[in-house]
């Protein structure tokens, strides 16, 4: 049994294989592409999209049906067993919540993205782990990448099954790759017959992988005749001789996630499970991503309006020198930037999710924004629960319920919030490919003068093109209708923040084309300049779901149409404060300072800082575990949870 060999891939390698998997034309408008190109395409999200009557309505019914189901469960005892219990698991099988977006025609519920982001904040309230079993399965599962890249063939083989309850996963990270595939060690080998692949490698962090039915494998596939090779897509059966689940894995949160290691070892998966063509696995995985993030937004979303539930029936009935803690303005910041930042959030995920379900636009860079900016926001609301609650925040939900006290579980949302900003593209990753895209046209344009590599004679002839370009381009962001005081009067008090909007996505695309002039090829390694355009994007965008949102709670005559606007308001001026620290911070920061302060850490000189502590940790193994391809070496430990007994149709 030979030791996995490690897949070494340069820098360049790595880039080119992301740059070739990844969607290169833009066949439909983007809202987020062209407000980071200074123009604000209001026309494209406004009037905000409303889901068509009858589905709004078949979704609606649904939700009744799973609320009702919903009530009977107690997330506490998931929290407690770190597992979800099987009967739990059938009733969601039941009522058909393992094919929510799954068509009619192949036995799921053909809900709407619209709708499927409000199951999974109903489910996920209960306790993010149930989002997660659902999310893992239907955003990134089996299901996903069968609708886009499937035959029809494997459509009608694997979604019913899906539909019905069989748990699916995605497995693509492994022991020594993350975010950087071109290192993937796992292979799929074409066997001398045609008929199947052999499949040998380890998978790390399997979510659904420990008790799945299904699965979806990437592997490397070798170059030879008749195959053009590289990473690939396949549905795997989970209980194929040669699959061993090595270990469940235990995290700070999400207690009840089923996530794994799993072993592969002379897999022999039918050549017909191939999805797509060889080599493109990874464009469907990241395609998969473009819809699939949106499931992370609905769950943060989840937790910020039971984070603003919460926060006000504490503060009103907590009374401090005299007064509820409400009433104190410092606590009062804080329910306000909780209030307002859920609707905001409740705005971004409307919006992306009811344009994820027109396809009139493309919606790669407001999928990606939406996920990040969910992400990192939502931590931050939880951290303010906690502290809006004091030491009740800090204290169990456990706890609590064993003093007599309402069981809050606010430091259990720190700790199930947590993980949204790492995983499906951590945060870091997530600024670095947007701002690929953002920068999609500058990089067209600019051609040999951003490749490190181009020759001297080609990147002149590149600055010649790029002139062009920008010759065009650069006087439109001179001016713009939030200059205008009539700008988007018919916004009421909401129209001088649009006129913000307009205004700072004319300056951020002025910035961005500033950068590639200072530092060209280099820009790539600018990681906080670029991070921060996007952060503003970021915030942009939430400002532009806000403001539409509430202007179309108006336009319906709500009787809450008011209130939403109070709300949009009070979130934009906390958005610009946010927006106008990141534009200070893109030319007066310590990058450099601390990049150079980094090096010298990693290579030792402030050792001496770290003494007069201990590390429990020392010892206990090396900092990645040497994994081997082959048969398992150990007894595996969880025969109980494995998928041939224990799914979700059959539990």
């Amino acid at each position: 049994m030979a030791t996995a060999a490690k897949v070494h891939a340069t820098e360049e390698q790595a880039r080119a294989l992301v740059e070739e998997s990844r969607e290169s034309t833009w066949a439909k408008p983007s809202f987020a592409k062209q407000m980071f190109l200074g123009r604000f395409r209001l026309d494209l999200i406004h009037p905000y999209p409303q889901p068509a009557p009858d589905d709004a309505a078949r979704t609606e019914a649904y939700l009744e049906r799973l609320r009702a189901f919903c009530e009977t469960l107690d997330g506490s005892v998931i929290e407690a067993e770190s597992k979800i219990p099987d009967d739990y698991v059938r009733g969601l099988a039941e009522l058909g919540c393992f094919g929510l977006k799954i068509p009619p025609e192949y036995g799921g519920q053909g809900l709407s993205q619209v709708g499927y982001n409000r199951a999974l904040m109903m489910v996920g309230s209960v306790h993010a782990s149930l989002g997660v079993l659902l999310s893992a399965h239907q955003s990134i599962g089996v299901p996903e990448p069968l609708k886009l890249a499937g035959t029809e063939e494997q459509k009608r083989e694997f979604l019913p099954r899906c539909a019905r309850g069989a748990v699916s996963a995605f497995l693509l990270t492994e022991p020594d790759v993350g975010s950087d595939p071109a290192r993937m060690a796992s292979t799929a080998t074409p066997t001398a017959d045609g008929e199947a692949y052999e499949l040998d490698g380890v998978k790390l962090w399997t979510t659904n992988g420990v008790v799945a039915e299904l699965l979806v494998v990437m592997a490397r596939v070798p170059k030879g005749p008749g195959h053009r090779g590289g990473i690939s897509a396949f549905v795997v059966e989970a209980d194929t001789p040669g699959i061993t689940v090595e270990r469940r894995n235990a995290f700070m949160g999400l207690h009840g996630i089923e996530n794994g290691v799993t072993r592969m070892h002379k897999v022999r998966v039918p050549a017909r499970n191939l999805i797509g063509r060889e080599g493109d696995g990874l464009k469907i995985a990241l395609t998969t991503l473009n819809a699939g993030r949106l499931a992370i937004p609905a769950l943060c979303t989840a937790a910020a309006k039971w984070s603003l539930k919460i926060s006000r029936g504490w503060s009103a009935a907590r009374v401090q020198w005299g007064r509820p803690v409400g009433e104190h303005a410092a606590v009062a910041s804080k329910i306000s930037f909780v209030a307002a930042t859920a609707f905001a959030l409740e705005a971004v995920l409307e919006l992306s999710g009811t344009m994820c379900d027109e396809a009139r636009n493309d919606i790669r860079i407001e999928a990606a924004l939406a996920k990040l900016w969910a992400s990192e926001m939502s931590c931050r609301i939880a951290d303010e629960l906690v502290q809006i609650r004091g030491g009740r925040g800090y204290e169990t939900a456990a706890s609590l319920r064993h003093r007599g006290e309402r069981a809050v579980p606010a430091e259990q949302l720190v700790r199930d919030l947590r993980i949204n900003r790492i995983f499906e593209g951590s945060s870091e990753i997530m600024r670095l490919l947007i701002a690929r895209e953002m920068a999609d046209a500058h990089m067209a344009a600019a051609g040999a003068l951003v490749d490190r590599h181009a020759a001297l004679k080609d990147q002149a002839t590149a600055a010649v093109g790029a002139s062009g370009f920008y010759a065009k381009w650069f006087p439109q962001l001179a001016v713009g209708r939030g200059t205008l005081p009539a700008g988007y009067t018919e916004f009421g008090p909401l129209a001088t923040h649009l006129r913000f909007v307009e205004r700072m996505s004319r300056k951020q695309a002025r910035e961005l084309m500033y950068a590639m002039a200072r530092w060209q090829a280099k820009l790539e390694y600018r990681q906080g300049f670029l991070g921060r355009l996007v952060d503003i994007g970021a915030e942009l965008f939430a400002m532009s779901a806000a403001c539409v949102r509430a202007q179309a709670m108006r336009a319906e005559d709500s009787r809450d149409a008011a209130a939403a606007t109070e709300l949009a308001d009070t979130f934009c001026r906390q958005s610009r404060l946010r927006v106008e620290a990141a534009f200070d911070a893109l030319w007066d920061n310590t990058d450099d300072a601390d990049t150079a302060l980094t090096r010298q850490v990693l290579e030792g000189r402030y050792e001496w800082l770290e003494s007069g502590v201990l590390d429990p940790s020392e010892g206990t193994g090396p900092w990645i575990a040497e994994w081997e391809f082959g048969p398992s070496t150990e007894h595996n430990l969880l025969t109980p949870f494995l998928p041939s007994t224990r799914t979700a149709a059959d539990v």
